[in-house]
């Protein structure tokens, strides 16, 4: 399951998140604050190849121990975007119709829809 993977590397950049967050604000907290996670907010398109049940499956696999163990991970589905080469338009399209909207023609480019973003992180201190 390629899920763990991701969530592996989500879990990586949700920590280098955090360790950016301390950095800025590390003159507001005192040396015995912890900074934990929350919410994670996960951006995922149609076309991305990642199923959002199976990446809330592996991802407690992944944070644990770690300081998101507990964070409620949200998605938020991204619709399927694609720029036509005939008429130059941008409109929406179906997973598995990527035609353009306003014309028709198959020449697409996809534009967003196949995405996979960290949206946000929300966090909180916790003293140790």
């Amino acid at each position: 399951m390629h899920e763990l993977a991701v969530a592996q590397a989500l879990v990586e950049q949700v920590d280098a998140v955090m360790g950016q967050h301390q950095a800025r604000h590390d003159h507001d907290a005192s040396s015995s604050d912890a900074w934990r996670a929350t919410a994670i907010r996960v951006r995922i398109g149609p076309l991305a190849g990642v199923v959002p049940e199976l990446l809330a499956t592996a991802f407690p696999l992944a944070a644990a121990g770690r300081r998101m163990e507990h964070a409620a991970l949200e998605f938020t589905h991204a619709p399927i975007q694609v720029r036509c080469q005939t008429c130059g338009a941008e409109t929406e399209a179906a997973m598995n119709r990527l035609l353009c909207g306003a014309c028709g023609d198959w020449h697409t480019q996809v534009i967003s829809g196949d995405d996979l973003l960290l949206e946000s992180v929300e966090l909180e201190t916790t003293p140790s």
